[in-house]
């Protein structure tokens, strides 16, 4: 029974099949293998085949409505209501005029003077005329002093109009204040601005081992400095021939800074320094009179009555002799002098307190100077190039240019002959014993050791002694 409603749903099905082929034919012409006619005729369609076919097509219509979906729902959504607002009413400060703004920073030029420059060199070089310096000479007043001798790397500031005219000029009247010139009102005006001085304490230890220069520079003092220590001692010291590898310096000093910013080497407060094993001091201190001077640790000026050298030179070319070949005689003669070599023009210093005893052209020595110091004691200075502007019979200050070096007279090269006279003898200039200057009164030496020898030299065996215990500590080093 149940084989024959089996066959039966079969018969069904495969008249259900024809029919349906039979009204579709133009399809299964096009698709006969999609047939599912099961005669050996046409090949029968795999249903795996048709899984993939369903199921591609299922995935299409899950992409399309990933798309449409989307857009239609924006496209549906409602135009969003705008927020509202409440507008408050605030006061505000009033508009401030154009004449009570705020004045913009005046924009200043600054100039920095170069060797050589004048004044008028610096104002044509801004495009102003001398009629423009003349208004800051006048304006200045008592001011206008620090303009008549100006220095390489001082200041000037310059402050011109859009037109090019001038309107300002500002300049340091000293270290501790600044003068500035107005010429843009109605009168010209001149007021004088404090500087912010700061002294900052350094102190350098140095040993020598090839020249002062470099010793000083590898403990951190400039050349300025260096030639302020120099300055110091060069009463007993010369620097050019006198040191020695081990000479050793201790220095305490100021430096200037000026509204912050560093401005400049201060004095040496006190310094040492030791020379083929022989100690030298100084010690600055304010004396009576109200001038500071350095002082040796006894008590005696540093300045001593005499240079002991009264240029600046290159080297010794010729040094004193009983019999010398003279160079341009040749013939065998004293030498009275020391000859220092140096460039033409070095300027040539007095090298003591005196009168102009001689001023003129000098058979052998050419342009000669003679200066009587004592009733016992003169100098005489040789070969110059041109004199100073002193006359005979004039005063002179030690350190006073009384001329310049050249080789006038009997000179093969520019240079200076010095000579050192006693009594009208001529004595060795780089040897003679110069006098002792006075020590100072009790009173004020009492002072001067109490409140500045015993303070700095204990500060100054302080640091020997950190010194000497860094160099026992330090790791031995070898030649390897």
């Amino acid at each position: 029974m149940a084989e024959e409603n089996l066959a039966a749903r079969r018969a069904r099905k495969q008249a259900i099949c024809r029919k349906a082929q039979r009204r579709h034919s133009h399809f299964y012409e096009r698709c006969a293998h999609w047939s599912f006619d099961r005669s050996t005729e046409v090949e029968p369609i795999h249903w795996h085949r048709e899984r993939w076919v369903l199921a591609g097509t299922a995935l299409l219509i899950t992409l399309l409505s990933g798309f449409i979906m989307p857009a239609w729902a924006s496209a549906m959504r409602p135009a969003p209501v705008p927020e509202a607002h409440t507008l408050l009413t605030l006061a505000l400060p009033k508009a401030t005029s154009i004449n009570t703004m705020v004045p913009t920073v005046d924009d200043w030029q600054v100039v920095r003077v170069q060797p050589g420059q004048t004044l008028s060199d610096i104002f044509t070089g801004r495009g102003l005329s001398m009629t423009d310096l003349q208004k800051v000479m006048d304006a200045a007043g008592t001011a206008k002093g620090a303009l008549h001798n100006i220095h390489p790397g001082e200041e000037f500031d310059f402050l011109l109009d859009s037109d090019g005219s001038l309107k300002g000029f500002r300049f340091d009247q000293d270290a501790s204040s600044r003068a500035i010139v107005r010429l843009d009102g109605a009168h010209p005006t001149v007021t004088v601005q404090p500087r912010d001085i700061e002294l900052r304490e350094r102190v350098a230890h140095g040993v020598i081992r090839s020249n002062l220069y470099a010793a000083a520079d590898q403990a951190g003092m400039n050349a300025a400095m260096v030639g302020k220590l120099a300055d110091l001692f060069k009463y007993d010291i010369d620097f050019v021939q006198d040191l020695r590898a081990g000479d050793s310096f201790t220095v305490i000093y100021d430096d200037i800074y000026r509204d912050g910013v560093h401005y400049g080497e201060g004095n040496i407060v006190a310094a040492e320094f030791v020379n083929q094993g022989k100690r030298y001091t100084a010690y600055r201190f304010k004396k009576a009179d109200g001038d500071y001077g350095w002082f040796s640790e006894d008590g005696r000026p540093i300045q001593k009555s005499f240079l002991r050298i009264p240029v600046d030179f290159t080297r010794i070319s010729s040094t004193f002799s009983k019999d010398r070949l003279d160079p341009v005689t040749g013939r065998m003669q004293p030498h009275k002098g020391v000859d220092y070599a140096a460039p033409m023009g070095t300027p040539i210093h007095a090298a003591g307190d005196g009168v102009i005893k001689f001023r003129g052209w000098e058979r052998g020595y050419g342009n000669f100077v003679v200066i009587q110091h004592s009733n016992s004691i003169s100098t005489a200075y040789g070969h110059m190039s041109r004199f100073g502007s002193e006359k005979i019979g004039q005063h002179v200050k030690q350190g006073q240019v009384i001329g310049f070096v050249g080789m006038t007279g009997w000179a093969t090269g520019p240079h200076l002959h010095y000579e050192f006279r006693v009594n009208g003898v001529a004595r060795n200039p780089q040897t003679v014993t110069l006098p002792k200057p006075e020590p100072l009164p009790a009173a004020q030496l009492a002072k001067f050791e109490a409140q500045v020898v015993r303070p700095q030299l204990a500060r100054l065996k302080e640091l020997d002694n950190r010194i000497k215990l860094a160099r026992a500590n330090a790791p031995a080093t070898s030649d390897n």
